[in-house]
Parts: structure tokens; C-alpha cells; sequence
């Protein structure tokens, strides 16, 4: 096979225990769900590899070099390394990211953009939905994902209704290979970080047949702002049947209960992005009152995966989750408006939400050769359903002091503002042909959905309906030199529904509104360095994103005239663990235009840059102990415009990382097993402002992370 190779090393697991990861790489190679070329196994031990992804086909262990669209993967060994405990935090090293969307703060969502939009999230290969208002929105606790893909551009050719600058996917642990396996993890730090993690797995069946997986949490801790903290319990059961035969099934569980969960407040943008009447407002300012706040949630699932091998050849892979999402929200802000040199308005809200989801995937995957060509072939039906409720409450609130904030008086319980009930259904087909012919390689990729949504609210006696159909595209091709250069082109498409209603003739006729439609044109170089895991990758692209709605005055419909654009450049390089080394380097520059208004789109950023390494002293007296650090550049961004500030910009700015690692073995052979890391964020305690967002109503900034250190032990076996 020209110009494949097979790359294998070891790779450390979240608490040091070791796995092998073989992943083939090379112009000549084209993997399929669990099969290696030739119907001969692809052995996958512990957690694979930066190189390989599946979210661009999905088609598993697919190499990232000859995929013909920007991807980026975080695996859980970088994770490790960087202490990442959210979303949020594992993709600030990707570039085109805007970051941190509502700071430090809101950290009970995961809040951010790629390449100037924000994006969806997918666990498994099924999309995480959130609730029509966006309170009932799962968060997944990192520590139970094995590794973050980031695709980057419009993908409905594969997923259905999505945003123009891409997804993300997150893979649960799973059942490994191994007899018996597990770890445990202490982890402590700033603003009273406590974590218990407890991971363990192995075979319940002596020929292996049956194996499982078992992973447990318990952490919280304060967060920056005053008064306010987070707890979380979760646990998250797997089983696999089956073992290496040519069907297996494996069903997922997890339980959540996050009983607090911060604050969602702000600080008023005069006196935080400018000074304000008083001065600058602290980091630590809480707009709320720890007596009126509450933000509880629970959410569960159960997910099943069901793989089939018919032959070397063909393959059935199926997979489904149910989701269960409860909300209880209150909440005191501060709409950022000032009323006294030392005073800021405030209101209330709350809102009661659920959701209920059912989500399907099912493919065919087969391998054909028709004279020269190479074909993957896949054909796949995806289905979701979700029904989801909300009772909201919004009223006003007493004013604050801001220099002497008194919390703990009387707020009233607000009125009911909307009784809502939502039911969402969208059925899609698709299907995909990777060819590969010599060097080259295509791609072709149809899809059509139809999407059902009717919307109910009880309090205005009114209701809405909409049912439109859609078809997505993408085709691309790339050509892979047999010195690793791969230069690629691609087109793709994408569409998200819209909710309100349309009328372009004044109003004399109205409808409801039809989705956004998303096109890109991206084109890149990808090397990977042979018989190394080093991918270096670069692309520009251009985004249009149509049929956008725009508010006509006062009237109560809207116009589809709206237009965004977005055009950038992006570089990044990846080197996960080579020689001891691992490093992520980033860089992006971006301009993304809302038409309507002829302005930047709001907290659209102009790109950032990061670098991060970290490197394992092999031998000598400081064998086993790694060191690194990290820093990132995010460049200005826009935040709308208000009354007190006409154009909001917010500064660029730098913060650094550091990471510690001390694999305790290699002090005595009695400690194997035992790992000691540390990590810590924006280690300088830069003061900088992360996002702000400026309306007619409101006038709102979010602080970034202060300096924030964490301390782990962890035992493995």
C-alpha cells in the first residue's frame, strides 16, 4: 500500500495509566468504522490520536490529512495536561474561536463562536439540543469525554439544520480492551475547587465479551464573583456486549444533579470596558442576591450504539439517546443602565423549563471498487424529536449600590411573563460517496430534511407553526503528495430554522419565516510530517450566511434580507506527544460583516492566536516530571451599540497558562500509578474584559478568568 504507514506509541490516560493507540496515517489510507484497509481490525487501545477524527464523514479514525475541511481534535491527554474542566476552556487553543462569551461568569453554559457564529454541540454522533429560550441546555462535565472534534464551516450535509461556522463533537469514555482497569483523582484549588473522580472498567465476562465502564464526580467550588458557587454530582454508566466480534452493542447511562450553578449576571459596561461614574467595578461584583438566586438542574440519558459488521465491506452502524433536561431559574441583574453616580438598575426573571428528546442516527457503510476508483459509501437516516416547556416570570428589582452593595432585601417573586409549549420534529436523509483515486481524493455529499415545529403559548391564547424542507450540499477534493503536502478545496452548505414572522410587501401579507441558509468556500494546505503524529494545517475561507432576519421599526414582522459574511485565514499545528513533546500552536484572522447593519456581527471577534507545550523529562535525575505553558491572544471584538457607548469594542488582550505533571514512579517504584499535576490559568491575574453586549436594553460586559490554580493526585491502575 503506497505511502501508508502505521504509527503506534503510548499514550497517558487522564490519571496515568497507559494505553496503545494505533492509528493509520498516510496518503494511502482510508478508514472505515472499527476496520483497518483490507477488512484487517484497526486496533484502538486507551484513546486515539490527534491525526484521526470521524466528525468531517463520519467514518471512524478517518485521517485528519485527508479530510478536505478544516478539523481540529482536542484529545483527553491535552485535556489532562491543561486541567480543562468545561467546554469552553477546552477549546480556547483552537483557532477561529471567539472565547468565553459571557466570561467567568455564566459558567453553567458553554458559551463561544467559531469563525464568528455560534455553534452547536454533539455527544456521540447526536446533537445536544437546548430549549427554545436556551436555559434547559445540558452542560457535559469534561472528565467523561475522552476527546473534543471541531469542525469548522457549514456540515448540514451530514448533521441537518447547523450553523454556518461549524459543530463540535464530544466522545464519551468507553469500555476498553483491558481486563480491569481504573483510576481515582483528588483535585483542589482556587476559589475552593474541590473534585472526586473515579473512573474504573474491565470485562464483566470471563471471555471478554461483556465489558464495562463506570465513571463518577462530586466537585464545586466559589466562583469570581461574590456570594456565588456551583455544585455538581454526576455518574455515568457503560456497558459493551460483544467484545471484538462483529456485532456489538454498547448502552450508555449518565445522571447529572447541578443543585447551584453560579450566577448569570453582568457588570454594567460603563465602569468596567470604560470607567464609570464611580470609578471601575471590581471582578468580584455580584449583581444578583445570593436570597433570590437559583439555578438547579438535572438532566439524564441513555444512549445506545449498535454496530454490525456483514463482511469486510459493509457495516451497519445505529445509534439513538433519549435526553431529560430540568431547569429552575431565578435570577436579580442588572440591565447595566445607571440611575446614581453609584447606583445600577435591576430586574428579575425566572423560568421553569424541561426538555424531552429523542435523537436517531442510522447508516449503511460499504466499500466498493469500481476499476480505478475507491469508493466509502454511506446511506443514513437520522431522526429527532423534542418536546420542551417553559413557564417565565420577569419583574423589577430593587437598585444597587455599587461601591456598598446591600443584598438580602425584599424582592418580590415576578409575574408570569409566557407559558410556552414547543414541539420540534426534523427527519433527514443523506447519503455520501468518498472516492479515492490514486492521490486523489473526492468527496460528494446530498442530504434533505423536513422539519416540523409548532409552538404553543397559553398566556396570549397564540400559537405558530412552521414545516420547511431543505436540501444541503457539500463537495470538496484534495490531492495528497507522497511527501505529505495535501492541498484541498470545498463547498458546503447549511441551514438553521428561524422563528418569527415575514412579510415582504409592508405587511399587506405575512408569513413565517423560512431557515438561514449557509455557503462556504474553503480552501487549505494539510501536512503531516511522515511517520510522525505532527499535522501542520491552513485554510481560508468565505462564509455567506442568507435570508437572516431583520426587524422593520415597530411593526411585529420582520424582513429575510439580512446577510453575514465572514472572511479569514487560520493556521494551526498539532503535535500530540512526539519525543516527549506536545505542542498546539493557533492562529486566525477573521472579518464577519452583518449587511443589514454595516457592522461587524455582535461579539463576533477579529481571530486570536495560542500556543501551548509541554514537555516529559525521559531521563536523569527529573525523569517523569513534565513542565509547560501556554498563552492566548484573543483580537478585538464587537459588542453592539447603546446610548453610552455608540460602537463597543472590546480590547484585544494576552493571558498565559503553566502545567506541572510529575509521574511519581520515578521516584520509586512503590508509586507506581501515582500522578501529581498541576495547571494554572491567566497565571499573571490579567484584568481584562472578555465580551460585552450592548442593545437598547441593556448595556452588559463579562470580566474574563482571573488567575485560577488547580493541584490533582491521582492513582491509576
Amino acid at each position: 500500500m503506497p505511502g501508508a504507514r502505521i504509527l503506534a506509541f503510548a499514550v497517558l490516560g487522564p490519571a496515568g495509566f497507559l494505553g496503545t493507540v494505533w492509528a493509520e496515517t498516510g496518503h494511502g489510507s482510508t478508514a472505515r468504522p472499527g476496520s483497518g484497509r483490507g477488512g484487517k481490525s484497526l486496533m484502538v487501545h486507551g484513546h486515539r490520536t490527534s491525526t484521526t477524527a470521524s466528525i468531517a464523514t463520519k467514518t471512524e479514525n478517518h485521517p485528519v490529512v485527508n479530510t478536505a475541511q478544516s478539523v481540529t481534535v482536542i484529545t483527553r491527554n491535552e485535556m489532562d495536561v491543561r486541567g480543562v474542566l468545561s467546554l469552553s476552556q477546552a477549546v480556547r487553543y483552537v483557532a477561529g474561536i471567539t472565547q468565553d462569551q459571557r466570561g467567568a461568569t455564566a459558567t453553567r453554559y458553554d458559551m463561544f463562536a467559531l469563525r464568528g457564529f455560534t455553534v452547536p454541540a454533539y455527544l456521540d454522533g447526536l446533537k445536544l439540543e437546548a430549549s427554545p429560550t436556551g436555559y434547559a441546555t445540558p452542560q457535559i462535565d469534561m472528565f467523561r469525554v475522552d476527546r473534543v472534534e471541531v469542525l469548522k464551516g457549514p456540515s448540514s450535509a451530514l448533521y441537518g439544520q447547523s450553523s454556518p461556522g461549524g459543530l463540535l463533537e464530544m466522545s464519551s469514555k468507553m469500555p476498553l480492551e483491558a481486563r480491569s482497569y481504573g483510576s481515582v483523582a483528588a483535585t483542589g484549588g482556587s476559589f475552593d475547587l474541590y473534585r472526586v473522580d473515579a473512573d474504573v472498567g474491565g470485562w464483566a465476562a470471563d471471555n471478554g465479551k461483556v465489558r464495562y465502564r463506570l465513571y463518577g464526580t462530586v466537585n464545586g467550588s466559589h466562583s469570581q464573583l461574590s456570594q456565588t458557587g456551583s455544585r455538581r454530582f454526576s455518574i455515568s454508566p457503560a456497558v459493551t456486549f460483544g467484545g471484538d466480534g462483529p456485532t456489538t452493542l454498547t448502552l450508555l447511562g449518565n445522571y447529572q444533579y447541578d443543585p447551584t450553578n453560579a450566577s448569570y449576571g453582568s457588570v454594567p459596561l460603563v465602569g468596567s470596558l470604560v470607567p464609570g461614574p464611580s470609578g471601575w467595578i471590581a471582578r468580584d461584583f455580584y449583581d444578583g442576591d445570593k436570597a433570590f438566586e437559583e439555578y438547579r438542574r438535572k438532566q439524564g440519558s441513555f444512549t445506545y450504539i449498535l454496530t454490525h459488521h456483514f463482511s469486510h465491506a459493509w457495516e451497519l452502524v445505529s445509534r439513538a439517546r433519549y435526553d431529560d433536561i430540568k431547569t429552575d431559574y431565578e435570577s436579580v441583574y442588572t440591565t447595566g443602565k445607571w440611575l446614581s453616580p453609584t447606583t445600577v438598575q435591576r430586574a428579575t426573571f425566572g423560568s421553569d423549563e424541561q426538555l424531552r428528546r429523542v435523537a436517531m442516527d442510522t447508516q449503511i457503510l460499504g466499500h466498493v471498487q469500481t476499476g480505478p476508483v475507491n469508493h466509502t459509501l454511506m446511506v443514513g437516516v437520522d431522526y429527532d424529536y423534542t418536546h420542551a416547556t417553559e413557564l417565565a416570570r420577569a419583574g423589577s428589582a430593587p437598585a444597587l449600590d455599587v461601591l456598598h452593595p446591600t443584598y438580602g432585601g425584599g424582592i418580590p417573586v415576578p409575574p408570569l411573563a409566557s407559558d410556552y409549549n414547543t414541539r420540534q420534529q426534523q427527519i433527514g436523509v443523506y447519503a455520501q460517496d468518498e472516492l479515492r483515486i490514486g492521490s486523489l481524493y473526492l468527496t460528494g455529499s446530498l442530504r434533505n430534511d423536513w422539519y416540523t415545529a409548532r409552538q404553543q403559548e397559553y398566556l396570549a391564547h397564540s400559537s405558530n407553526s412552521q414545516h420547511p424542507s431543505q436540501i444541503s450540499f457539500r463537495v470538496a477534493g484534495l490531492y495528497h503528495f507522497s511527501f505529505g503536502l495535501a492541498p484541498y478545496i470545498s463547498y458546503s452548505t447549511s441551514f438553521q430554522p428561524q422563528s418569527g414572522i415575514v412579510s415582504e410587501n409592508g405587511g399587506r401579507t405575512t408569513h413565517q419565516a423560512d431557515p438561514s441558509v449557509g455557503r462556504q468556500l474553503e480552501g487549505g494546505v494539510k501536512y503531516q510530517i511522515p511517520g510522525t503524529p505532527v499535522l501542520l494545517s491552513a485554510a481560508g475561507f468565505h462564509i455567506e450566511q442568507s435570508n437572516v432576519l431583520v426587524s422593520v421599526g415597530d411593526a411585529v414582522y420582520s424582513t429575510e434580507s439580512g446577510r453575514v459574511r465572514a472572511d479569514g485565514f487560520e493556521f494551526e499545528a498539532h503535535m500530540d506527544v512526539h519525543r516527549n513533546l506536545m505542542v498546539t500552536a493557533a492562529f486566525s484572522a477573521q472579518h464577519v460583516h452583518d449587511e443589514s447593519t454595516g457592522k461587524p456581527l455582535v461579539q463576533s471577534g477579529r481571530g486570536n492566536a495560542s500556543l501551548f507545550a509541554f514537555y516529559t523529562l525521559p531521563k536523569g535525575r527529573l525523569k517523569g516530571v513534565g513542565f509547560g505553558g501556554g498563552l492566548r491572544y484573543e483580537a478585538s471584538a464587537y459588542g453592539g451599540s447603546t446610548a453610552s457607548v455608540k460602537d463597543i469594542r472590546i480590547p484585544s488582550y494576552v493571558v498565559f497558562d503553566a502545567a506541572f505533571r510529575y509521574d511519581l514512579a520515578a521516584a520509586h517504584t512503590s508509586l507506581r500509578g501515582w500522578i501529581l499535576s498541576a495547571s494554572v490559568r491567566n497565571l499573571f491575574d490579567k484584568r481584562y474584559i472578555a465580551s460585552c453586549y450592548g442593545s437598547a436594553y441593556s448595556e452588559w460586559c463579562w470580566y474574563g478568568e482571573r488567575r485560577n490554580a488547580q493541584a490533582s493526585l491521582a492513582y491509576s491502575w
